[in-house]
């Protein structure tokens, strides 16, 4: 534990003073550090993978859970410094501080999923999301997009925090501790009501249906690679909450059936509202919130095969997310938002760019042989061996509907003739990248029982039931 946050704070304080002495110039030597550093950190993560233990008095837990999920969340931090385009998408140079950032955001994203007690997870959120407000405004262009982004994240973010806070302190009333501990749902209405209080921070940081609002707005006005890491790795720590909570608390009807709605509602307005959307990224946005509604197949199981289908989609949504997301960036001319009008004739453009698009969507979509295929399949199975059987139907419509706005950004690019003919130039890196996207979504799909052992090894060497 203490090897990583070491490596992560000193990545921080060094970003933040090699970027003051750049005097505000772009520097492909801070890209390369950037992307060293967090590629390091990803590296510690996989060496502190079997580390378990509990830390100061049982406020902070080392075990399966906690660990899987800093592997994930330091391998999106190292994937997105790697696609970032700092001299086309940071405002004045400002890519000490935007490395930094984002650091800090992962770093209090790791200290969240191994809080054990309320307080230390609140603190831990607060430092996750302050850190994103800030990097918000750093866009180079459409500025006046990033600022009215910017203070939409911030007022949804004090609203759901202030909820929070409500919600724990009834937990403190019922309880006597901030301490994560076994709560009747089944006979207590007040605990059903401070635990959906509590999880409002961490339906905010999924973008779940109705604290979804920001999200476009916010994926729209940041930059690209901004919007790449705000769209993935924070999701991964809420899902790691809302898994860790679900085994604390067992099971409940009460809380079955709020989530049962929240999923709907938010799988339901997610895909009918991507429908028509032309700006990459606010469809992009609504996909997202679709995709919340899915974590919650596992969720609400309350048991083992379902936390673990959660896990390994959280994975999944990951890579086919940032994938998307590549395509994003690299399309973008000086940081533009790009609409569903660029993507015409991207094969006859860059023929690897318009493949990684197409198997990122028809990951997103649910096809196989990719990853979101197997992911959608386990997180249904995983429903209907709990007699969800209505869920899972309205969960395959779902997926009906996505098809349309996901095949149609495949369509546009290899049937429709490109309105600007300039070629698409990857370099090295890039192609990479491409390459690296498609190998994970394909491997993920025809290969998930690897990722599956692993996530059941970790799983059931974890101490996230033993709170009870």
């Amino acid at each position: 534990m203490g090897g990583l946050f070491l490596e992560l704070f000193f990545f921080i304080c060094f970003l933040i003073l090699f970027g003051l002495s750049l005097k505000r110039k772009p520097s492909f030597r801070l890209k390369g550090i950037a992307s060293f550093l967090s590629f390091l950190g990803f590296l510690l993560s996989l060496w502190a993978l079997d580390k378990r233990g509990f830390f100061f008095h049982g406020l902070y837990v080392l075990d399966g859970l906690s660990q899987t999920f800093k592997v994930f969340i330091a391998f999106g931090l190292f994937l997105v410094c790697w696609m970032i385009k700092e001299e086309e998408e940071l405002e004045g140079g400002y890519g000490g501080e935007f490395y930094a950032f984002l650091t800090l955001s992962s770093l209090g994203l790791m200290m969240v999923v191994s809080a054990l007690e309320f307080l230390t997870l609140f603190l831990a959120l607060e430092l996750s999301s302050y850190s994103l407000y800030l990097i918000l405004p750093l866009r180079r262009n459409a500025k006046q997009k990033a600022l009215e982004g910017a203070i939409k994240y911030v007022l949804f973010g004090a609203i759901s925090s202030g909820i929070t806070l409500y919600g724990i302190g009834y937990y403190y009333l019922l309880t006597g501790t901030t301490k994560f501990l076994f709560l009747s749902l089944e006979k207590d209405l007040l605990g059903f009501l401070v635990f959906l209080l509590v999880f409002a921070s961490f339906f905010f940081k999924l973008s779940l249906f109705p604290f979804h609002f920001w999200a476009p707005d916010v994926y729209e006005g940041a930059s690209n690679s901004a919007s790449a890491f705000i769209a993935t790795v924070p999701k991964l720590g809420g899902l790691a909450l809302l898994l860790r909570l679900s085994g604390l608390v067992g099971g409940g009807e009460l809380l079955a059936k709020a989530l049962w709605a929240f999923s709907v509602f938010s799988m339901t307005y997610g895909n009918l509202s991507a429908l028509v959307q032309r700006d990459l990224k606010r469809l992009l946005a609504y996909s997202g919130i679709a995709h919340a509604g899915y974590f919650l197949f596992g969720v609400m199981t309350f048991k083992d095969h379902g936390r673990l289908s959660s896990a390994f989609y959280g994975l999944v949504y990951l890579i086919m997310t940032l994938g998307a997301f590549l395509t994003v960036i690299l399309l973008s001319q000086r940081d533009e938002n790009p609409t569903l009008e660029d993507l015409k004739g991207l094969y006859q453009r860059s023929p690897l760019l318009a493949f990684t698009l197409a198997v990122s969507a028809f990951s997103l979509v649910g096809i196989p042989p990719t990853g979101g295929f197997m992911g959608k399949l386990l997180l249904f199975i995983s429903a209907f061996k709990e007699g969800y059987f209505t869920m899972v139907l309205i969960g395959a419509i779902n997926t009906a509907l996505s098809l349309f706005y996901y095949l149609n950004l495949v369509r546009l690019s290899y049937s429709q003739k490109p309105e600007i003919r300039t070629p698409i130039k990857l370099n090295f890196r890039e192609k990479l990248l491409c390459l690296i996207f498609i190998g994970l979504n394909l491997f993920l799909g025809v290969f998930p029982s690897q990722i599956q052992n692993f996530l059941d090894i970790s799983f059931t060497t974890s101490h996230i039931w033993e709170a009870r």
